[in-house]
């Protein structure tokens, strides 16, 4: 027997009131859940000079401080900065035009002059006996003059406040390290393990 009249536009009324209820509740629901869900980020190391020690480590730092969850995964030259010891880490304006070459000693005129207009750097570089040592050199007193923090320091900095450090296992034995070469608190892993987290995070870096 069918319903009656009454009774079906009742059931209309309420049909159409879920509809009208349902996609606010399901975006309300989706809402809750995105604000809810912690950030991500997945950093690829690939560079071991001294220049390139310090994106990961400030953006690792700096991400986890907000509350973000961050791995980074350390691969070929990467894997220097994992070393124990890091004060060998070396810079070279050889082949890197973006690089400023001011002094960072001096009168303000002296450090204000840019050197890279005057002295042809691939040129006197590739031939000069020391001047990446130089570099180096100068690079180092620049980042102490401005106080920014040791690659030593935002490594430990990192690693306090829960950023994960990855190895890649193959570089590690392509090259002939041991895990002892490394620093502790470092999970060693392919890149099987860690593409599914890149997948994941809201934000991958490749450096």
């Amino acid at each position: 027997m069918g319903a009656t009249p009454e009774i079906a536009s009742i059931e209309e009324l309420v049909n159409r009131r879920l509809e009208e209820l349902l996609p606010q509740k399901l975006e309300e629901a989706l809402r809750q859940r995105e604000e809810s869900k912690t950030p991500s980020m997945a950093i690829i190391a690939t560079k071991g000079t001294l220049d390139w020690a310090y994106p990961p480590f400030i953006l690792g730092s700096t991400a986890a401080a907000l509350g973000w969850d961050v791995s980074i995964f350390f691969t070929f030259y990467g894997l220097n900065l994992l070393k124990k010891d890091v004060s060998d880490l070396k810079v070279s304006p050889l082949g890197n035009p973006g690089m400023p070459m001011k002094m960072p000693f001096g009168p303000e005129w002296f450090k204000g002059i840019d050197w890279n207009k005057f002295l042809m750097p691939n040129l006197i570089q590739s031939n000069l006996p020391g001047f990446e040592s130089i570099a180096t050199m100068l690079m180092q007193q620049t980042i102490k003059n401005n106080g920014v923090a040791t690659i030593e320091e935002l490594r430990s900095l990192s690693q306090e406040a829960g950023v994960k450090f990855i190895a890649c296992q193959m570089t590690v034995e392509l090259f002939g390290f041991s895990h002892d070469d490394f620093l502790s608190g470092v999970d060693y892993a392919g890149a099987a393990t860690f593409l599914p987290v890149a997948q994941k995070a809201d934000v991958t870096l490749f450096m």
